[in-house]
């Protein structure tokens, strides 16, 4: 039986201390710089202050400064991932109090949902075949345009990484609200539903945020149509494993 040397031991030992330190600096940090984001964007309503493009900036440049491996900042901060599965579950309670609006504009709803998920999925493959990625990075496209607690749920049935799914995510969620307001520009979009709907679909969680600047029929039809398109994608998972990549 090998036993480290004295020296060799204690400095471990600070090692392992400095390590779980740094990861709970990480995890302070992190939702520190999400309330502080919030704050400032409720008062500069700027693109650049919203906490899905403002923090992660910020975090990149502090991380890759200070030199900090991504697995000590994932030790601690990996319980905000665990916090999507409770936040999936609550995304019943506004299909719920809504039902009436989604029995009123069912038809609108479903066919919104269906020509997303296709465009979403077919577009991401066949842009991935252009490009030749790689079957992991063409599974992780597959799921970007549903909120990340579905897109997370899907990438564990076809076999996604779950980093690289959440990354694309979020990337597409920011382009939507970007090119959304330019949809909006340039399309007569007067009906409060397609100007809901276009957010929802194409843009998740952060197009819902911004559906909800518009008013607040937009940000509930956002908000029905991301969540219906994110079950319907978690319940077409298997068929989505079957796809040839």
């Amino acid at each position: 039986m090998t036993t480290l040397p004295t020296s060799a031991f204690f400095t471990s030992l600070f090692a392992d201390d400095a390590s779980r330190v740094i990861a709970a600096a990480c995890f302070v940090l992190t939702v520190a710089l999400y309330f502080l984001s919030k704050m400032l964007y409720a008062r500069v309503k700027t693109m650049w202050l919203t906490p899905l493009v403002a923090v992660p900036i910020v975090l990149v440049a502090i991380v890759a400064f200070a030199h900090i491996p991504y697995r000590v900042y994932f030790q601690d901060t990996r319980w905000l991932m665990w916090l999507l599965g409770p936040a999936t579950v609550a995304f019943a309670v506004p299909i719920y109090e809504y039902r009436e609006l989604m029995k009123r504009h069912w038809i609108s709803l479903a066919v919104g949902v269906v020509v997303g998920i296709v465009v979403a999925v077919g577009g991401s493959l066949a842009l991935a075949k252009l490009l030749h990625l790689s079957p992991e990075l063409q599974r992780s496209l597959m799921t970007r345009s549903v909120s990340t607690p579905f897109a997370l749920a899907v990438s564990d049935k076809i076999h996604a990484p779950k980093d690289l799914t959440a990354l694309f995510v979020i990337a597409t969620g920011v382009c939507g609200m970007i090119f959304g307001e330019l949809v909006l520009a340039l399309l007569p979009l007067r009906s409060r539903l397609a100007r809901g709907a276009l957010f929802g679909a194409a843009a998740h969680g952060v197009g819902t945020a911004k559906a909800r600047e518009l008013g607040s029929e937009e940000g509930v039809v956002a908000s029905l149509t991301m969540m219906i398109a994110g079950v319907v994608m978690v319940l077409l998972a298997p068929l989505l494993e079957m796809l040839p990549i």
